[in-house]
C-alpha cells in the first residue's frame, strides 16, 4: 500500500496508539491515587469506545482495499453500531 491510502493508515494507527498510551496513563494515574476509580472508568470507557471506532475504521478501510474499492468510502461508524457488534 502506498500514497494517499498508507498515509490514512498511519494516522489511524497513531491515533490508535496515542489512545493506548493515554489508556496507560490513566491506569498509572489510578494507581497513584492522582484520580477516583469512577473518574478512570468515565475516561477509559470514552477512550475504549473511541478505539472500537478507529479499529473498525481501519478494517473497513482494509477490506475496502483487499475487494479493490476506494478506501476513502469507508466511514466512522456511530458508538452505539460499533458497540452493538457481537464478538
Amino acid at each position: 500500500m502506498t500514497g494517499p491510502e498508507a498515509e490514512a493508515e498511519k494516522r489511524i494507527l497513531g491515533r490508535i496508539t496515542e489512545m493506548i498510551s493515554q489508556e496507560k496513563d490513566l491506569r498509572e494515574r489510578l494507581a497513584q491515587e492522582e484520580i477516583d476509580g469512577t473518574t478512570e472508568h468515565a475516561l477509559l470507557a470514552h477512550l475504549e469506545t473511541e478505539l472500537d471506532q478507529c479499529w473498525d475504521l481501519l478494517r473497513q478501510r482494509r477490506a475496502r482495499i483487499a475487494a479493490g474499492q476506494d478506501p476513502t468510502g469507508a466511514n466512522v461508524r456511530s458508538a452505539s453500531e460499533v458497540e452493538g457488534y457481537l464478538s
